[in-house]
């Protein structure tokens, strides 16, 4: 269980030039500490953006490079949706969970579950579609690795995306890629504060960093990586598939 903590710092990291699929965010990123002189520390985190992890592993898809099935273009008059965008929502998940108001609720390979399979068109080039990366998690092991050779200091790297939540208005962000810390924070069999065993708390910590990182790196502040200083949490090789929801134990599958 981590100590507790009296604050914690997030800050953006300035200076990240526009990402490309010859980009490595890696040297982008030891690139934008050096410049600007911020040092890392043993058990920072670093935030990134899943878009220019997209963009730097070639996940845009421009439109002319989709062809729509059949089974595509009749789904997509269903759902009022671009038949080519509606391709590749189906070719990104394994089933389709829910569709309904213009939305496709879809399980990825990865296993998440969300809106149009990750797809978006935000911040990319016009007539191109963004897919999620294929292994967030090996991403974010990558830059942790390479960061932390440089460095010679030992931090955790997670990979945030926006996911909108069921029964609740609006979306924040989520870690889909997790590397160096353990993605959860178990509470049982602790006491409360009244004595009694806590039986099922368990807090997604990694969730919660990738929203708080989130107030920085908002949409149109061209900012994708945030340095979160003064959590202390517990190192571990997990990865983000401990915040998916084994279909045996949800209540909605």
């Amino acid at each position: 269980m981590p100590k507790k903590y009296d604050q914690i710092i997030i800050r953006s990291l300035p200076n990240i030039p526009e990402v490309t699929s010859f980009s490595n965010i890696s040297i982008l990123i030891s690139n934008s500490l050096d410049k600007n002189n911020i040092k890392l520390k043993n058990k920072d985190v670093l935030v990134i953006t899943q878009k220019i992890i997209s963009k730097a592993e070639n996940r845009l898809i421009h439109k002319n490079n989709v062809i729509p099935s059949n089974r595509a273009i009749k789904l997509s008059k269903q759902i009022h949706k671009n038949a080519k965008l509606t391709q590749l929502i189906l070719d990104e998940s394994k089933r389709i969970i829910k569709k309904k108001h213009g939305v496709v609720i879809t399980e990825t390979h990865h296993g998440f579950i969300c809106a149009n399979s990750g797809i978006d068109q935000s911040n990319v080039p016009i007539n191109y579609f963004c897919l999620l990366p294929i292994n967030p998690d090996n991403s974010a092991k990558k830059i942790r690795l390479f960061l932390e050779k440089k460095y010679k200091i030992k931090i955790s790297v997670i990979i945030s995306d926006t996911f909108g939540r069921p029964f609740r208005t609006g979306q924040i962000d989520v870690a889909i890629g997790v590397s160096g810390l353990s993605p959860l924070l178990n509470y049982k069999g602790k006491n409360d504060n009244y004595g009694r065993k806590i039986n099922v708390t368990s807090i997604a910590i990694a969730d919660e960093l990738a929203s708080a990182a989130e107030l920085l790196l908002c949409k149109t502040s061209n900012t994708p990586v945030a340095l979160i200083r003064g959590y202390n949490y517990n190192v571990s090789t997990k990865t983000s598939k401990s915040l998916i929801m084994p279909k045996n134990r949800s209540l909605f599958s």
